[in-house]
């Protein structure tokens, strides 16, 4: 991926610093280069669970204003198909979130709440993946 063109002003992190991250995908439109989105994903295998490490859209795609909905819950929903692909039904997805995004996450996602962490298992880690995937 090229780090260079991933600039915190941009994207909020610094994502220069995820660059040994195993786990970090981008989201693009089909035939363009402009990153809509970005992902960090850490595997806790022996938890059946893949946690977002970092997730961010582009300054363009935020608010308001945005240029495109959905990125946030397509990269979520990318978290999850993941996570059932590795670990089927006992797969989880979960995120330790911003205290200001909880409830969004929560209402927008139907994450529960798991104490430091949001997560999504079962029906509702399927139920996103048919929202945003299919």
């Amino acid at each position: 991926m090229a780090f260079k063109l991933i600039t915190k002003k941009k994207y909020f992190f610094d994502w220069k610093k995820e660059e040994s991250v195993a786990g970090l995908f981008k989201l693009t439109l089909q035939g363009e280069s402009e990153i809509l989105g970005l992902l960090a994903l850490t595997d806790f295998p022996r938890e059946f669970r893949i946690q977002i490490h970092l997730l961010c859209v582009s300054r363009e795609n935020y608010g308001q204003g945005k240029k495109y909905d959905g990125i946030a819950g397509t990269l979520i929903a990318f978290a999850a198909r993941t996570a059932i692909s590795r670990y089927f039904e006992d797969a989880c997805i979960s995120l330790l979130s911003k205290t200001e995004l909880r409830g969004h996450y929560r209402i927008k996602y139907g994450m529960m709440d798991g104490g430091p962490q949001l997560f999504l298992e079962g029906a509702r880690l399927k139920a996103i993946i048919k929202k945003y995937l299919s």
